[in-house]
């Protein structure tokens, strides 16, 4: 039986930060990421890392996300890969800081 990634993503980070990448996700696709926050562009595009079992080491990125690094560490695909470019020309363009 194949597990449901939403299922997967919750036993990896824990139910706060699955519900919290979920949300995230749909807000971008809602509004485009021309419309998100310095904040909302920040956690964005530390989501996907968080997805790919990234292991954080700001206080920040482990409140919001944890510190359960899995395979493959934060190694994206090309699509996620896009996703996180695109992310980082709007912080840019937005003058976002770090």
């Amino acid at each position: 039986m194949r597990m449901h990634p939403s299922i997967f993503m919750t036993m990896r980070m824990g139910a706060a930060a699955a519900i919290g990448l979920l949300a995230s996700a749909q807000v971008a696709g809602a509004q485009g990421y021309a419309n998100l926050s310095c904040g909302q562009l920040w956690y964005e595009r530390n989501a996907i890392f968080a997805q790919y079992g990234y292991c954080f080491k700001t206080p920040q990125a482990i409140s919001a996300f944890g510190r359960a690094c899995f395979p493959p560490y934060g190694r994206l695909p090309p699509s996620a890969q896009a996703r996180v470019d695109e992310i980082i020309f709007w912080e840019r363009r937005k003058g976002c800081s770090g």
